[in-house]
């Protein structure tokens, strides 16, 4: 049995986890039997009345014998362990100091690198591009270690039901519905009802261009009345400022024109609003001019690749990918890459974000991509590391439900075999993927 000791809470969370997502709880007993308070009803944006149901009482799962790493930039923990019970983390800390529930089962994971699965804050999971079943795109982001998407602009079901599973073996899915326009303020409040309705956990809005600040205003206001967040596709210096001074929550996509000024990026920080790089969004535009290497990467084959690769080296599609618009993205990914390194110097908030999902954006390897271009881009490993984690779940709402090792998160978990603080390729080094406590690589 458990020794008797307090029990952590997790910290408040953003409002889409509390108004959308429910919460996660574990209570602890004088007897030491955890009881969960787990998220909502996927039919309702409240927390259930009834939040008092005990765990199961079946064996518990303790992993240890791992350099452990929590996903908040703390030093990691020399042979670390952490039990978990029902998918939820218990307790965490050095293997002699964390109690071993009776019954439960052990897994020694000798001395490999153990850290939160990562989170993808700007993907597309959806009808398009190589594969057309949601939950095998959720089995492939999975496989590769990605256990949470943020599905921003596609029709993709929101599994709701599912991602809140014990018996959960596949990526946790959340959705924004297709990208949202107005022309009035009447208008705005009718599509984001119509996509809360629908059980929208984000609204996704766009200014380009010309584009009217405007509706983007009536939506995050319309959103905000719902207690939903707003992200919104950006790809110029002016149109991000309009956005966060309209008060989005994610800025998707970085700004290619130019460099980024002293002034969005203080105000940036000072509302906390975050962005998500995606830069391999401009590498997919122009890298089919010829085989890309990666064709050849056993890493990719494994399940990111599509059936058929000749489809990507037809006259048609090299020419699309030396078309003009491929080479604007080209000469205009160096600037994103900078604009990356002075959002992050100036200590805004980044999300791991890769826009893979649509043709020629392979889920799942390519968010591994994305961290090794964050690294070029002058982020430190560690701190890709935390986009990908503990600050993607903050820049989504998630803080304290996933993205960290700590009590009361769930235990969606990547065992590596190398240290990616060392080298942010070492994430490829897959030993073992988690999620909800379930091994599913």
């Amino acid at each position: 049995m458990f020794a008797s000791r307090p029990c952590p809470i997790p910290p408040a969370v953003h409002f889409l986890a509390a108004a959308a997502l429910g919460f996660v709880l574990i209570a602890c007993g004088e007897s030491g039997d955890p009881e969960a308070r787990m998220p909502g009803s996927p039919d309702s944006a409240s927390p259930p009345s009834d939040t008092s149901a005990p765990l199961p009482t079946g064996e518990a799962l303790v992993l240890t014998n791992a350099r452990l790493w929590d996903g908040t930039g703390a030093p990691p923990i020399e042979n670390g362990a952490v039990s978990i019970r029902a998918g939820v983390i218990l307790e965490v800390g050095p293997a002699g100091q964390v109690a071993i529930p009776d019954g439960a089962e052990i897994v020694d994971l000798g001395g490999r690198w153990l850290q939160p699965g990562l989170i993808n804050a700007h993907g597309h999971v959806g009808p398009d591009g190589e594969r057309s079943s949601v939950p095998e795109q959720l089995e492939i982001y999975a496989h590769y270690g990605i256990t949470t998407v943020l599905s921003l602009g596609d029709e993709a079901e929101s599994l709701r039901s599912e991602r809140w599973s014990r018996e959960l073996r596949r990526a946790r899915l959340f959705v924004s519905g297709p990208r949202t326009g107005a022309t009035s303020e009447d208008a705005a409040a009718e599509v984001v009802a119509e996509r809360a309705q629908a059980g929208a956990d984000w609204i996704k809005a766009a200014l380009v261009g010309a584009g009217d600040p405007a509706s983007v205003r009536w939506i995050i206001e319309s959103a905000r009345n719902r207690g939903l967040p707003v992200a919104v596709h950006i790809e110029e210096l002016e149109p991000a400022r309009a956005i966060v001074e309209a008060g989005a929550s994610l800025v998707a996509h970085s700004v290619r024109d130019l460099p980024v000024d002293e002034a969005l990026l203080a105000l940036m920080r000072e509302r906390g609003v975050c962005v998500t790089p995606t830069l391999t969004r401009e590498l997919s535009t122009f890298v089919y001019a010829e085989r890309p290497e990666f064709f050849d990467d056993p890493f990719f084959l494994e399940r990111s690749a599509p059936d058929d690769l000749e489809a990507f080296l037809t006259p048609q599609r090299q020419a699309q990918a030396e078309s003009s618009q491929a080479i604007y993205w080209r000469d205009a990914l160096p600037l994103a890459l900078e604009n990356l390194r002075r959002k992050h110097q100036a200590g805004v908030g980044i999300a791991m974000g890769t826009d893979s999902g649509p043709s020629g954006r392979f889920q799942g390897y390519f968010e591994h991509v994305e961290m090794e271009m964050m690294v070029e881009a002058g982020m430190p490993a560690e701190a890709v590391l935390v986009s990908a984690t503990g600050g993607a779940a903050r820049c989504i709402g998630l803080d304290g439900i996933i993205g960290t090792i700590e009590p009361g998160v769930w235990a969606d978990l990547l065992v590596l075999e190398a240290d990616p603080r060392q080298d942010i390729r070492n994430t490829r080094s897959i030993h073992s993927v988690w999620l909800a406590g379930n091994r599913v690589r």
